[in-house]
């Protein structure tokens, strides 16, 4: 028995705020932002809560699908509407079901292949056959918007797939591991800690680059091994969308061609959790990934995390 993707979709906020829009806010320039980040705009929520996010991008990967019919409902988010009830039970409630096992995985930016194998660990293993993976995060509440290192990069948004079990296999393998060593490079505070509200983004951004790139194409080789394949068999590379040079550099090291990587960074900025399952539902929608094409999933995260996926969409 395997798990296959059967169908997506993603939610993007319609407030638009740009590199110029930035430069009124704090010192920095469209230029400066473009040159070392690659991104030119990112979205940003109106009072659209996390929930609300990944409710709506459930919805339209749900399609035609019953709500109801749901066992098993995961999302990855680094920015729940509450401690508990879980982001997870706030959408499960909001779509119309009752009785599915719903929770929260935090592992930040890799959050959605944390929470993408958590669910097909659980389909594999417990008889559950259809569930809801979601990545959705509203990360605007947590950025310092007079921190000109931070507050360029990261947006709101949040993307979701559908899974069912079936009798060929669709999601081939994972890769997962972290190292907590390295947690004082990108983390955000909160109440278990000792440091007073408010709690924002941190980040040491050089160091990051380094480590992230590094665990990024180890991971990837380790997976594309796992599952007997090579980068040449990658019909498209969706790496987690933090910084173009992050992602050319990973590229490169693969020798994956630019051609085959997706990158929507440039509309979007970070939006961590939410911005592969948000690229992977562009890419489909869009034709860059095909039914019976093999996409290469890969993220970094806080903590510091990493996972890479292999599916056959």
């Amino acid at each position: 028995m395997g798990v296959r993707i059967v169908s997506t979709g993603s939610y993007l906020p319609d407030r638009v705020l740009t590199n110029f829009d930035l430069e009124s806010m704090v010192e920095t320039s469209d230029q400066w932002i473009t040159t070392r980040t690659g991104i030119k705009e990112r979205r940003i929520s109106k009072g659209e809560t996390t929930s609300d996010m990944a409710t709506e991008a459930a919805v339209r990967a749900l399609g035609d699908v019953s709500p109801e019919n749901l066992e098993l409902i995961v999302v990855a988010t680094a920015t729940p509407d509450s401690f508990f009830p879980s982001t997870a039970c706030k959408v499960q409630s909001k779509i119309g079901n009752r009785g599915a096992v719903a929770f929260d995985v935090s592992a930040a930016c890799t959050g959605f292949i944390y929470a993408l194998y958590v669910a097909d660990s659980i389909m594999r293993s417990k008889g559950v056959s259809r569930a809801l993976v979601i990545g959705a995060e509203r990360l605007s509440k947590i950025v310092d918007w007079s921190d000109r290192t931070t507050c360029i990069l990261f947006g709101d948004g949040a993307g979701a797939v559908y899974l069912e079990t079936s009798e060929d296999e669709g999601i081939l393998g994972f890769d997962l591991g972290a190292d907590g060593s390295y947690g004082e490079l990108l983390a955000v505070p909160s109440v278990g800690s000792n440091e007073e509200f408010p709690y924002y983004i941190r980040m040491k951004g050089n160091e990051v680059f380094k480590v992230a790139v590094r665990t990024m194409v180890e991971s990837a080789l380790r997976v594309l091994e796992k599952v007997g394949m090579k980068p040449e068999d990658v019909s498209l590379l969706i790496p987690h969308q933090a910084n173009l040079r992050i992602i050319k550099a990973v590229s490169e090291r693969l020798g994956i061609n630019q051609e085959k990587v997706f990158v929507n960074l440039d509309r979007y900025g970070n939006t961590s959790a939410a911005s592969i399952p948000v690229a992977l539902d562009e890419a489909l929608r869009s034709g860059k990934l095909k039914r019976g094409d093999v996409a290469l999933l890969v993220a970094f995260g806080g903590g510091f995390t990493w996972g890479s996926c292999v599916i056959k969409v």
